[in-house]
C-alpha cells in the first residue's frame, strides 16, 4: 500500500497552535517597544525645546510661547502621537513649561504627559499621579 505525502490537519492545527501562541507573547513586547521609541522621540523634542529656550532666554530674557518662535518644528512621526505644548506666562523671573501630552495609540505608554520646565526639571504624569523611570 502507499503512504501518502504531506501533512495531516492534525499537525497543521499544531504548527497553527504553536505560531498563534508565539504571537500573542510577542505581539504585546512588540507595542512596548514602539511606545519607548516614540517616547524617546517626544523627550528628544523636548530638549530641543529646552536648550533653545535657555539659548533665547540668554539672547533676549524671556522665553517663547511656541515652537515655531524657537525656530523648532516637530517631526512628522512625534506629531501623531504627542500633542507637544509650550507655556510660558509673562512673569518675573521668566519662566515656562514644555509638554508632550500623548494621544492615539500612545496614551497606552505607562509614562503619560511628559513635561520639562526652565529649571530643567524634568517630569511625567499619568492620570495625575508622577511616573519614575520615564526619562
Amino acid at each position: 500500500m502507499e503512504r501518502y505525502k504531506g501533512f495531516t490537519l492534525i499537525e497543521l492545527m499544531i504548527a497553527v497552535a504553536v505560531v498563534s501562541i508565539l504571537a500573542a507573547i510577542a505581539y504585546p513586547s512588540y507595542q512596548d517597544h514602539l511606545r519607548k521609541s516614540r517616547r524617546a522621540e517626544a523627550q528628544s523634542v523636548l530638549m530641543n525645546i529646552g536648550t533653545r529656550q535657555q539659548q533665547r532666554l540668554l539672547d533676549t530674557r524671556n522665553y517663547a510661547a511656541t515652537a515655531a518662535s524657537l525656530a523648532i518644528t516637530v517631526p512628522p512621526q512625534v506629531t501623531p502621537y504627542y500633542m507637544i505644548d509650550i507655556a510660558a506666562p509673562a512673569s518675573t523671573p521668566p519662566s515656562f513649561t514644555a509638554t508632550a501630552t500623548p494621544q492615539g495609540g500612545q496614551t497606552a505608554d505607562k509614562c503619560g504627559t511628559l513635561g520639562i520646565d526652565h529649571t530643567g526639571t524634568k517630569t511625567a504624569v499619568k492620570s495625575g499621579s508622577a511616573q519614575t523611570g520615564c526619562w
